[in-house]
């Protein structure tokens, strides 16, 4: 072995060199890791901020954020205001309007009387003041009143509205009427037989009554130059004649029911005939409808009725009126042999 100037061998050397060199990495490595622990120690520090800092940045962010949180709430409440004025209320109106709508829809679907309809009209008629009967389509009842005519035929009336088949007055208050439904019509005197007039009452000697084979009577109705007049008084060769209505300048009242409204045209066209041949069974009359003709078949039991003639024509003057699109009405006649 090679010793050097301090007298320790080089093995020895070698040795002592290998055995500490251990010690100085065991020493290093401490090193590293209080290093490592001191980094954790450095952010401490600067987490370790002055608490008075600290407190007021956390004020000022929780100031920040309530504004913040306000704002958003202020813009919140904002926004749904807009869309609550666009919110159109009047969507909701239309659906009312369309409800509404469909209720006047449904009006004119009730079974109420236009002008032009062929109605069976039931009717009396009475003085407001005296509530004395003067007209009536009830035959028993017009017995009962005294009013009773033995050539007049009683029962529902053939009425085309608006057409004056009635009086005028009552012929405008059909419009509206309800079907099988009674009602009661005031009609004030210018609508029913006018305003008295006393132009209308006349003074004329006896002896001209008696010319014309007349003994008047007080409340009599006489003829005299084509109008009919109401005795007033008789004295001293004179003779007083009210040619005023008997119930001028009156109310009147009419009770009515519309008994039925006829729908088809061979139901109005045998209601016209039915108008003509009174008391003659209307379903005895046979109809054939064509494009621009109606051909009626006479039943024998008419054949030698009276004014036959007269009530034809009147029959195809109706027809041609109401239904613009009849040209013609041929009647037939057929006699068949006896048994």
């Amino acid at each position: 072995m090679v010793q050097n100037h301090h007298g320790i061998t080089l093995k020895e050397r070698d040795m002592s060199d290998k055995e500490e060199k251990p010690e100085v990495e065991e020493e290093a490595a401490p090193k590293e890791q209080t290093e490592e622990e001191a980094a954790p120690k450095e952010q401490t520090e600067e987490e370790a901020v002055p608490k008075e800092q600290t407190e007021e940045e956390t004020t000022e962010e929780t100031e920040v954020e309530k504004k913040e949180a306000e704002e958003e709430e202020v813009e919140s409440e904002e926004a749904p205001s807009e869309p609550a004025e666009e919110k159109p209320k009047k969507s909701k109106k239309p659906k009312k309007t369309s409800k509404k709508k469909t209720k006047k829809k449904e009006e004119p679907e009730e079974d109420v009387v236009t002008k032009g309809d062929f109605v069976l009209l039931e009717m009396t008629g009475r003085a407001l003041e005296t509530d004395d009967v003067f007209e009536t389509t009830d035959e028993e009842l017009a017995r009962e009143e005294g009013i009773h005519e033995e050539n007049r035929y009683y029962g529902p009336r053939l009425v085309v509205v608006g057409e004056g088949w009635v009086l005028k007055g009552l012929d405008d208050r059909l419009e509206g009427q309800k079907i099988e439904s009674p009602t009661e019509v005031e009609i004030p005197p210018e609508d029913a037989f006018g305003e008295r007039s006393p132009e209308d009452v006349r003074t004329v000697p006896f002896r001209i009554l008696r010319s014309k084979g007349v003994n008047p009577v007080v409340g009599q109705q006489v003829e005299l130059d084509g109008r009919t007049a109401m005795v007033r008084s008789v004295g001293s060769g004179r003779v007083q004649l009210d040619y005023n209505h008997p119930l001028a300048g009156r109310r009147i009242v009419y009770h009515v029911k519309i008994a039925k409204r006829y729908e088809e045209d061979t139901e109005k066209i045998k209601a016209l005939i039915g108008r003509r041949f009174l008391g003659v069974d209307v379903d005895s009359f046979k109809l054939k409808m064509l494009k621009k003709k109606v051909r009626i078949e006479i039943p024998d039991e008419v054949f030698f009725g009276e004014n036959i003639q007269l009530a034809k024509r009147g029959v195809a003057l109706d027809i041609q009126r109401y239904f613009p699109d009849i040209d013609e009405v041929e009647y037939t006649e057929t006699i068949k042999r006896s048994a």
